[in-house]
């Protein structure tokens, strides 16, 4: 039990201070340091405050709890002898490794959809997504800021894929950094993706900033976490997000020169 404890509190602090890192650096450069020279990137004209920033943080605190407690649980107690996980980098060829990243994302993206809709479920959404759309205007903070019942819902992807899917237990801790990093991009609240990406077939395949940024300004709509592919094959994609997409870039890269690049794709 001593062991757990440690454990826990080790998973604990390395898990809060990641999330303030990298949510924290993007914060410091886009909401201060570089505020006045990238209001072009940013996609909503309102703002947030100083007490939407701390309620963030706060909440995000507490997500931070749960998930380490996840990851103790299915690294550090008997369930891990159940699980499919594995610490010989020989037990599998060594292209599983980042096969099994990817397909980690995947199945995450899968699970967050349909756990997602169900949030938003009336006789659900007011006991525990609220907490999470309270952040209209989302910034990097808000990408662990839920409700703990919520944070428990999010943070059982851990067992999910160590039950599923064999992973080598440092793809697992992999995943967790790689779905954060993504979770704060989705909730910068400036779009940053290149030029290109628009016009490319990965546009049609993965989220951006202003996809899930829609969701927070609309309270629906756009409910997949990394891919486009469920809210296309459900229909629940917001039916103005490649407008308010194209919207945004042109803001970024100038009306004539975005114009001029969608007539040479075309050609």
């Amino acid at each position: 039990m001593e062991q757990l404890a440690t454990a826990f509190a080790v998973i604990f602090s390395m898990t809060f201070i990641r999330y303030l890192v990298l949510a924290g650096v993007p914060f410091l450069l886009f909401y201060m340091l570089l505020s006045s020279a990238t209001p072009k990137y940013k996609i909503q004209e309102r703002k947030a405050v100083k007490k939407d920033f701390l309620r963030e943080i706060m909440h995000s605190g507490s997500s931070s709890l749960i998930f380490a407690a996840m990851m103790a649980i299915t690294l550090f107690t008997p369930v891990r002898s159940h699980t499919l996980l594995y610490t010989d980098a020989h037990d599998y060829p060594l292209w599983w490794m980042p096969v099994s990243l990817f397909l980690s994302l995947v199945i995450h993206d899968t699970y967050f959809y349909w756990m997602h809709r169900l949030m938003h479920h009336k006789s659900i959404f007011r006991f525990t997504h609220v907490v999470h759309h309270q952040s209209v205007n989302p910034s990097p903070f808000a990408a662990y800021s839920f409700h703990i019942l919520e944070a428990i819902a999010e943070g059982a992807i851990v067992l999910i894929l160590a039950f599923t899917l064999p992973m080598h237990r440092d793809m697992l801790i992999l995943f967790t950094s790689v779905s954060l990093i993504i979770n704060v991009y989705g909730h910068l609240g400036y779009e940053i993706m290149p030029k290109a990406l628009r016009h490319s077939y990965l546009f049609e395949i993965i989220n951006t900033s202003v996809h899930h940024n829609l969701h927070h300004s609309k309270f629906k709509g756009n409910y997949g976490l990394y891919f486009r592919w469920w809210d296309r094959l459900m229909k629940t994609e917001n039916p103005d997000y490649v407008k308010e997409y194209d919207r945004i870039q042109e803001k970024r890269f100038g009306t004539k020169v975005f114009k001029q690049v969608k007539h040479e794709m075309v050609q």
